[in-house]
């Protein structure tokens, strides 16, 4: 309860409470000093008046004079606080009386005969005087002897003078006397608690208007100020909070601005790409809906371009991505130079670009993109000491009533986007949704969804073909490649190169190859369970894509499985496209280093279809060299591809590899590899694959 006590009756209550305590012991003080001056004063006039009458009744006592002492008695009976006054013989008689009293018998309650008895009731008070005479005795005869008389003092008892007096007006007198205290005290403490409510205000005043402010800055009103009434400590007091409140506005003045200028930078960053300062693709989406419904509603004509660099991953790769990065900086600037005004230029991410013709009908767009592009084309980049020339692909498509949803919209202008960059890049392609090009890239899409599917389903397979010796002897240790098959909802059987070429086009692949990873790690453990490793040492050949190979989560999740169990390395033979491993020489490298310490081997696939081949070979750490099935299969009939097998072959034993012909579909085919002297063959004619079953089975 004392905590929700305001300073001010804090205050009030110091000073009052002190002087209600001082006051109250004072006024206790005073009442108890009256009450016994009053007593005393009482007792102290009875007492002379019962002295006085003791003497003054001796002769009427002594002589029997009842009239005489009745006169006596009533002039006494006149003293003020006088109830009654009565006379007594020594033998206890009552002679006399005037007033009321109530009075005991002298001799028989034996009071004393040598001074003044008092008896005490609760409204009055009684005292006996004792009535003495005293006698002198001269003795003659000794005076006359000595000639001096001597005399002999002889008090004798007489009676009693009782005395009955009042009480009720000293009572009276007593309280009169209490509540004139008491009065005094209220006062006092009245006027006491007025000049501590006075002082208290003008002490708590000022604190209270410091406590006012303090709470108005503290809801967030740093406006408030105090008013500077106090000096000393107050005053010191009062101009802290006006300055910690000044610094206080100040500083959130200044936070408010960075603020504002921190919103402004993240509604610009929600809208804006961080690295060209165009539209993101959030925002150029909002647009195009926008457009397409001034299209549908009012019937206008807009443009959609969809842009494509091409040779911005050769830059990226080869200068490395701050290169890339100030490439598509220098473009954006070189683009935004070139729109008009209510054209919308926008990054959508990597190096695609998307522009918004607004108002613009599809021949004025294609010449505004081919002004983009030829811009592009004549465009220079240097890095370092090396100059690069870029072109752009460009994806048209119009918007129109017919269009359908922004969705719709920016997938056909991807497409056709694709399919410039596919007719040889730098081009400009105008969406038609008749278009055999289109529905072939529409046909790879559909794929894509088709292998997520199959994936998610658990339909994909793995069969294995077996690779032999070319002069046919046999060896202990046995060679196979895995084949991945994927089966179809109605459960046809398809081949890879179904379904391949879209996976490499769309980034499916790493998903794929993780896959068959997983199900070779298991294929091992089956085939060593089986105890076929005592009997058969068996290398497993698993493809992997360039995709893969750039990939870090999924080297990283190869690395951890061979980790977990390194037993399996030995088996395993990956191999690698000549394209994939040209393309990203150092990965490729650096992966093929990390898998040989877990005692993994390489084999470069598909060799031979490019003449730069031969440059890069001596720089790839592999064990087996497989001649691309496009040379080995008309081998027998076309003497150009029997000398690209030799010479393959020749190359490879000079650099210390193995050399395995893929394709070998007849006898003929067979008989000529051997004769070229080539290590292994693969194919059809020399065993046809089978389901993984039969391997472990």
């Amino acid at each position: 309860m004392a905590y929700a006590l305001g300073i001010r009756s804090r205050v009030i209550g110091l000073a009052v409470v002190p002087v209600a305590i001082v006051g109250m012991l004072m006024l206790f003080q005073l009442i108890a000093a009256k009450i016994d001056d009053l007593d005393h004063s009482l007792r102290t006039r009875a007492v002379a008046i019962a002295r006085q009458l003791a003497p003054a009744a001796e002769y009427g006592v002594a002589s029997g004079n009842i009239e005489v002492l009745q006169t006596l008695l009533e002039k006494a009976a006149i003293e003020p606080d006088i109830r009654g006054v009565a006379v007594f013989s020594g033998n206890g008689q009552w002679l006399a009386q005037v007033g009321l009293g109530t009075w005991v018998n002298p001799l028989r309650d034996r009071l004393p005969g040598d001074r003044i008895h008092a008896v005490e009731y609760a409204d009055r008070l009684v005292y006996y005087a004792p009535i003495t005479r005293t006698e002198v005795v001269v003795d003659d005869f000794q005076a006359v002897e000595s000639g001096l008389a001597v005399p002999n003092t002889h008090t004798r008892l007489l009676g009693w003078v009782g005395l009955d007096v009042s009480r009720d007006a000293t009572i009276r007198s007593q309280r009169k006397a209490i509540l004139k205290s008491l009065a005094i005290l209220l006062v006092g403490l009245a006027v006491s608690l007025y000049l501590a409510w006075r002082i208290g205000r003008q002490i708590t005043r000022p604190i209270l208007a410091l406590t006012h402010t303090v709470s108005r800055i503290g809801e967030g009103h740093l406006d408030e100020r105090v008013a500077q009434s106090c000096e000393a400590e107050l005053g010191m007091l009062q101009r802290g909070i006006n300055h910690m409140a000044a610094h206080l506005q100040a500083a959130q003045d200044q936070m408010q601005e960075k603020i504002d200028q921190a919103t402004a930078r993240l509604v610009y960053q929600a809208s804006h790409d961080a690295l060209t300062g165009l539209i993101n693709r959030r925002e150029f989406e909002q647009r195009l809906e926008r457009l397409l419904q001034s299209a549908i509603q009012q019937g206008r004509e807009h443009a959609l371009c969809y842009m494509d660099l091409d040779q911005f991953k050769v830059i990226n790769d080869s200068c490395g991505h701050a290169a890339g990065d100030e490439l598509l900086r220098q473009l954006a600037l070189l683009l935004k130079s070139n729109l008009r005004e209510r054209d919308t230029l926008a990054r959508l991410g990597g190096d695609e670009f998307a522009l918004l013709l607004e108002n613009c009908g599809l021949d004025d767009a294609i010449q505004v993109a081919d002004l983009f592009r030829a811009e592009v084309q004549r465009f220079r980049f240097k890095w370092g000491d090396r100059i690069f020339a870029v072109g752009m692909s460009v994806g048209m498509v119009a918007i129109t009533r017919d269009s359908g949803t922004a969705a719709n919209l920016l997938s056909a202008a991807d497409a056709a986007c694709y399919v410039a960059k596919d007719r040889g890049r730098n081009q400009i392609h105008v969406y038609e949704s008749r278009d055999l090009d289109l529905v072939r890239h529409r046909g790879e899409m559909q794929w894509v969804a088709r292998i997520q599917r199959a994936i998610e389903d658990g339909r994909l397979r793995l069969a294995w073909q077996e690779i032999r010796r070319a002069d046919g002897s046999t060896e202990r240790a046995r060679h196979v490649e895995l084949l991945l098959r994927m089966v179809d909802e109605d459960g046809t059987l398809i081949l890879p190169m179904a379904f391949i070429p879209a996976a490499e086009r769309y980034f499916v692949m790493p998903s794929l190859d993780q896959w068959v990873i997983e199900e070779t790690l298991r294929l091992c453990q089956r085939y060593f369970g089986a105890g076929r490793e005592a009997q058969t040492h068996c290398l497993f050949a698993v493809n992997l894509s360039g995709a893969s190979l750039k990939d870090p989560s999924f080297r990283d999740m190869l690395l951890a499985r061979l980790e977990a169990d390194p037993a399996v390395g030995p088996h395993l033979c990956f191999e690698i496209t000549e394209t994939a491993a040209i393309g990203n020489l150092s990965v490729v490298n650096g992966f093929i280093e990390a898998m040989r310490s877990y005692g993994c081997s390489f084999a470069l696939d598909d060799f031979g279809s490019g003449l730069s081949s031969f440059n890069y070979l001596k720089n790839l750490s592999v064990d087996y060299l497989k001649i691309d099935g496009a040379f080995v299969r008309d081998i027998v009939n076309n003497p150009v591809d029997r000398s690209m097998v030799e010479a393959v072959h020749r190359i490879g034993h000079q650099l210390g590899l193995k050399t395995v012909a893929e394709f070998v579909e007849s006898d003929a085919t067979l008989a000529l590899l051997r004769q070229i002297g080539v290590d292994f063959v693969q194919g059809n004619g020399v065993h046809a694959p089978e389901p993984i079953e039969t391997l472990c089975g």
